[in-house]
């Protein structure tokens, strides 16, 4: 977002469920905090669900692609999809949910 928020948070990450369409939603202060709110979301997830995650797909986003993330995924035998570059399509439902998400967070802020 252009704007921050009261809270200093400028970015949002959000994890949404294929099956279920359940949406999760965090707020960040820095792109860097991804890889910490994954891993929260992990353990949050298989604990009330009792299954595993089987698949992350995302962009090619560089908090998405780091060294460390992709060691993580390996380990917990997550498999990670990355979109082409240039086609949101592939990922429509995040893309449709983001626009959704700016725009409540544009009108609150108005």
């Amino acid at each position: 977002m252009d704007t921050t928020s009261i809270g200093g948070n400028c970015y949002f990450l959000s994890f949404t469920d294929d099956y279920s369409r359940k949406i999760w939603v965090y707020f960040l202060k820095e792109k860097s905090q991804v890889f910490e709110y994954l891993k929260i979301f992990k353990a949050l997830v298989e604990k009330e669900s009792g299954h595993f995650i089987k698949v992350l797909r995302s962009n090619r986003g560089g908090e998405y692609i780091s060294y460390e993330m992709q060691i993580y995924l390996k380990e917990n035998v997550i498999r990670h999809q990355l979109t082409t570059r240039y086609t949101p399509q592939q990922n429509g439902v995040i893309e449709r949910l983001n626009k959704t998400i700016m725009g409540f967070a544009r009108s609150t802020l108005k």
